[in-house]
Order: structure tokens, then sequence, then C-alpha cells
């Protein structure tokens, strides 16, 4: 298993609360420019579906964050989907994405 940088394992307990505080499939967590961080489970309402990184790139959007330094999911899944790079890139091209199982380990 990779090492962890101390800041990226603080992103991957943050995805894990929030996955664990919602219930929800997915947790994610981003780290903007400034060192602020932003977390999210997934949403899933009749009119609204966002995975968990996608809502976590609205949170730090919405406030006012303009570039990613890192994202986090914590996923059964074995990959992050397309659409939630691209929101990350949206913000940062060379912003790492890590993907962890639910105990926190790398993928």
């Amino acid at each position: 298993m990779p090492e962890v940088d101390p800041e990226d394992a603080k992103l991957i307990t943050l995805a894990r609360s929030a996955r664990a505080r919602t219930g929800a499939p997915e947790g994610a967590a981003v780290r903007d420019l400034d060192g602020r961080t932003y977390l999210a489970g997934s949403v899933a309402l009749p009119s609204l579906k966002l995975t968990a990184l996608q809502a976590a790139v609205v949170a730090a959007v919405s406030s006012g964050a303009e570039g990613l330094e890192a994202a986090v999911v914590v996923s059964e899944s074995e990959s992050v989907d397309a659409g939630s790079r691209a929101a990350v890139a949206d913000l940062s091209a060379d912003a790492p994405v890590l993907l962890a199982d639910p105990s926190g380990t790398l993928r």
C-alpha cells in the first residue's frame, strides 16, 4: 500500500465520516488552494442526483474556492466515475483524485 500524505489522510477521514454520517454509498472530501476542506455524501433526490465528489466540489465552489489541491472518494466502487473526475478538473486539471474503500485503504 502506498504511503499517504498526512493532508490526504485527513481528506480520507473526512470522506469516511461524510459517508458514515449520511449513510450514503459514497463520501468525498476536497481541499482547496487555501487549505480549506469541504465534504459531502452522495445526493439522490427526485430532482437532483450528484455523486459525493460532485457535491463536495459544489460545496467548495459555492464557498468561493477557485481551485483544488486534492480530492478523495470513499466508496465500495473500484473506480471514480468520469463525471466526478470532470468536476474536479473544472477547477484544477492537475489535482489528484484518490479512491479509498470504506475502511480508508487506498485502491
